[in-house]
């Protein structure tokens, strides 16, 4: 069991401000996957780990990834270095990352198959990540925040029933269509499971937490309220009635007009928004009393130059005077050059 630590003064943490109602020029910035195979340090910690799980699973060399780009540009905040599997892999399904190729799961497509899921055997993979988050708070300066995470139950499901990523999720879909109490089933194990994870986190040192719902988009209107919505709505409570004043980012990828009834659905202190977002709906969403992140195109991160400029300029100019946090709208792809990040952030650093 990890002790708690929480280290003095969190309130210098200029990440936090726009949780605490203020708006601040210029914005926090972090990037999601901003620790990744980008970074030719991160290339050389991957290849002494030996694989990815087992990186994931080694506290000195997560937490090492994890502070990686913080050295190289002082972001606002860093983000746990982890997978969103880890929930299924601790709850006893094999997983695996095949090079190349991504994640395979052995697949649970039945009501049948969550018996092979055990809820109290999460304790020792999940100390393994705890233990790195602690270390994280040991070794970040007091004035950057940390960021626990893990998936939303919808799609962590979609993995766990399609036995790898999808580009339409059909085999989960398809289970909630035929039988949807067996898939609430699978769906109330990794609220109860992921609750205890992220609460875990918290008492080892994360001062906010982000739960990604990666593929949200998929569903209708009325699946989406079911499978995205109420899950992490749950969720939500749950860690609020533990942890009250820790900060919760939604990221519902994809959820375009569905968005602003997930942010007042499910009660997130902050959402995420990917790139199809629209400035002005970023705008209106801060309308709801939520701080807003994102959504700049990681393939403009790519590109760099002038495009990326521009795109800065109109993002800052649209969000300025609000809660904002300047962030991506998904993860840092891995032929991004590390300079065009240094760009990105040393031009976010000088708006005023």
């Amino acid at each position: 069991m990890v002790a708690e630590a929480r280290s003095p003064s969190p309130t210098t943490r200029r990440f936090l401000a726009p949780f605490h109602g203020q708006s601040i020029s210029p914005p926090p910035i972090w990037l999601m996957r901003q620790a990744g195979r980008y970074l030719p340090e991160y290339r050389a910690t991957r290849e002494e780990a030996g694989s990815f799980l087992k990186l994931c699973y080694n506290p000195k060399l997560a937490a090492e990834v994890t502070l990686q780009p913080i050295r190289r540009y002082g972001f606002d905040a860093a983000i746990l270095f982890a997978d969103i599997l880890i929930v299924p892999d601790a709850l006893g399904q094999d997983v695996r990352f095949e090079t190349g190729e991504g994640p395979r799961l052995d697949p649970i497509t039945d009501q049948a198959g969550l018996k092979r899921l055990d809820p109290a055997a999460t304790g020792e993979k999940f100390g393994l990540i705890c233990e790195t988050v602690q270390r994280l708070r040991q070794d970040l300066a007091v004035e950057t925040a940390l960021i626990g995470f893990c998936g939303a139950p919808w799609t962590v499901a979609t993995y766990m029933v399609g036995g790898k990523g999808s580009p339409d999720q059909a085999d989960a879909r398809s289970w909630a269509y035929r039988d949807p109490d067996g898939f609430q089933k699978l769906i109330d194990i990794l609220v109860e499971v992921s609750v205890e994870y992220l609460s875990s986190q918290v008492k080892a040192g994360a001062d906010v937490l982000q739960i990604f719902d990666s593929w949200a988009g998929s569903l209708p209107d009325n699946e989406f309220a079911r499978w995205v919505i109420d899950p992490t709505r749950v969720m939500v409570e749950q860690l609020k009635a533990r942890h009250p004043g820790v900060p919760i980012i939604g990221f519902p990828r994809g959820a375009g007009a569905s968005t602003a009834e997930f942010v007042t659905a499910t009660g997130v202190d902050g959402v995420s928004c990917d790139t199809a977002m629209p400035l002005c709906a970023m705008r209106e969403l801060n309308e709801l009393d939520v701080v807003v992140q994102g959504n700049l195109d990681p393939l403009l991160l790519v590109s760099g130059g002038a495009a990326l400029d521009r795109r800065v300029d109109e993002i800052l100019a649209a969000m300025k005077g609000r809660r904002h946090i300047f962030n991506l709208g998904h993860g840092i792809t891995p032929p991004t050059p590390p300079e065009n990040v240094a760009r990105l952030v040393e031009r976010i650093r000088a708006a005023t």
